[in-house]
């Protein structure tokens, strides 16, 4: 039986992040919702395409992730796209304030996932990339697809 803490479930992911930037490093982030957003987590109602990261007064929030409302809640619905905080450390956010300042950093979140029965956002540290660095990283992905398309008929 798998371990209460480790069991995580991928909810959303963020692709298209992937495609438009180049990863530098990424954080774990706890993140905070109401009732009825987590039970609209729980049905799959989630979107971070186009979402990103913005730190105000040493708070971080994502803007943009888009959590559908709950089919049976009420009054208690929150705004699907209202901004939400991020939960991390004081000593990462002041980390992240500095390397954000930085010419060409953004933080974009990645992924949205339960861990156990908390809900967690992996944000990554991103450079944006040119649309040569795009069109190479399709040709490399078109590459191993044809690679591993022969490797299945030779077998």
């Amino acid at each position: 039986m798998a371990d209460k803490k480790t069991d995580s479930r991928i909810i959303a992911d963020n692709r298209k992040a992937r495609h438009d930037y180049f990863v530098i490093d990424t954080y774990e982030a706890g993140i905070e919702l109401f009732g009825t957003e987590v039970k609209s987590l729980r049905a799959g109602g989630c979107n971070l395409k186009d979402s990103y990261c913005e730190i105000d007064n040493g708070e971080m929030f994502a803007l943009g992730v888009h959590i559908s409302p709950y089919e049976q809640g009420n009054i208690f619905n929150r705004e699907p796209l209202r901004p939400k905080k991020l939960l991390l450390h004081k000593a990462e956010i002041m980390k992240l304030t500095g390397l954000v300042a930085r010419d060409g950093y953004t933080l974009v979140p990645l992924s949205l996932y339960f861990k156990g029965s908390r809900v967690k956002m992996a944000v990554g540290l991103c450079k944006g990339k040119k649309n040569y660095d795009k069109r190479d990283d399709i040709a490399r992905r078109d590459a191993d697809r044809d690679i591993e398309r022969a490797m299945k008929e030779r077998y």
